[in-house]
């Protein structure tokens, strides 16, 4: 993940643009920085859409350990924009042209810089907001590669997130025995259901265990098990779901834990945990390409799952929006272009 540079200035004048930083945990806000360049092997990209992701949330909690990050930090990833300036090597893409990024982390602001590699083309006529989303796909893409599913497989997704509600998508596709997904909320299981799940369940709260709400119909568990949750503690619920010679796919409960992993109960019941990330690069690249295919086919829908959107000088709001588990907020977007930051949001 790369965080492209900037050359900070107290104030906002002619050259310089708007860029989110988080001070501390929990503190959010815009400073001023002047507009970079590319330089010889770089892009320059206005940036027109950020989407605000589980994995800044859970920086934005302080739920990263510190040998992850460190603030002051900027974040934004889930990135879509227009490239506006070409370094001198650069082949193939040009001024114009509309892309989705990966691989860049310090998004929210105006403009950036990155490699090409970290770009991949739109049409023109697809809206950028719902192009931005085409960023997670490489993970969600790799992890049911290496889940396997198939039709005799009974799959569990936990959480119908954006992230879970994607997962759900993708997962569909692969017809397994069932698709059976858990949410806290009715209205996102709803959403899950027009997906293509095959059985959803509500959890009451945050603490009841799945198997809880699940294991009456599905005693045995489930052969694949994907967590779609914030921190690390979804492991260990997730875990606890997982049949015999299971596959457990790391999407989501990344995060440090605040309880003990049973190892045993992995290694008794022959659990493989998996994480999504692709580890080579020539991989990642493949899987953005796939990605971005299956959302301008409509085998994924990024435009639903979109509820509220700020613009960039609004962002402190708009985390505070999303910190909040809610029925009526999946994915909250922000708006970078410093055009638009004219009153049309603030209702």
């Amino acid at each position: 993940m790369i965080v492209p540079e900037m050359e900070w200035t107290d104030h906002h004048s002619e050259g310089t643009q708007q860029v989110a930083v988080m001070e501390k945990v929990g503190d959010i806000d815009i400073k001023y920085a002047k507009i970079p360049h590319a330089k010889d092997n770089e892009i320059r990209v206005d940036v027109k859409w950020v989407g605000i992701c589980g994995s800044d949330l859970e920086v934005y909690r302080g739920a990263r350990t510190p040998e992850f990050l460190s603030y002051p930090m900027r974040l934004g990833h889930e990135v879509a924009g227009i490239v506006d300036e070409v370094g001198s090597h650069v082949v193939g893409l040009k001024v114009g042209d509309h892309v989705a990024l990966r691989y860049v982390w310090g998004a929210f602001a105006e403009y950036i810089t990155c490699d090409p590699f970290s770009a991949v083309l739109l049409p023109k006529d697809f809206p950028l907001m719902h192009g931005s989303l085409i960023e997670i796909t490489p993970t969600i893409l790799n992890g049911m590669e290496r889940a396997e599913i198939s039709q005799a497989k009974n799959v569990l997704i936990m959480g119908q997130g954006v992230s879970g509600l994607q997962l759900t998508q993708v997962a569909h596709l692969y017809s397994p025995r069932n698709l059976v997904v858990t949410d806290l909320f009715d209205e996102k299981l709803a959403l899950s259901r027009e997906f293509g799940a095959t059985r959803t369940y509500r959890i009451p709260s945050q603490d009841t265990p799945t198997m809880d709400i699940v294991g009456k119909n599905f005693p045995d568990g489930f052969d694949v098990v994907i967590p779609a949750l914030l921190e690390g503690d979804a492991i260990i619920d997730a875990l606890d779901c997982c049949a015999q010679n299971a596959k457990l796919i790391m999407y989501g409960g990344i995060g440090k834990t605040s309880k003990t992993i049973d190892f045993f109960k992995m290694h008794r019941r022959r659990v493989d945990i998996l994480t999504t990330e692709p580890k080579r690069d020539i991989d990642n690249h493949r899987l953005l390409r796939e990605g971005r295919d299956m959302v301008l086919n409509g085998l994924i829908n990024t435009e639903r799952t979109v509820t509220n959107i700020f613009p960039l000088s609004q962002i402190a709001r708009a985390f505070k929006l999303r910190n909040h588990t809610q029925a009526d907020v999946i994915h909250v977007m922000i708006d970078c272009d410093a055009t638009h930051d004219d009153g049309r949001y603030d209702e």
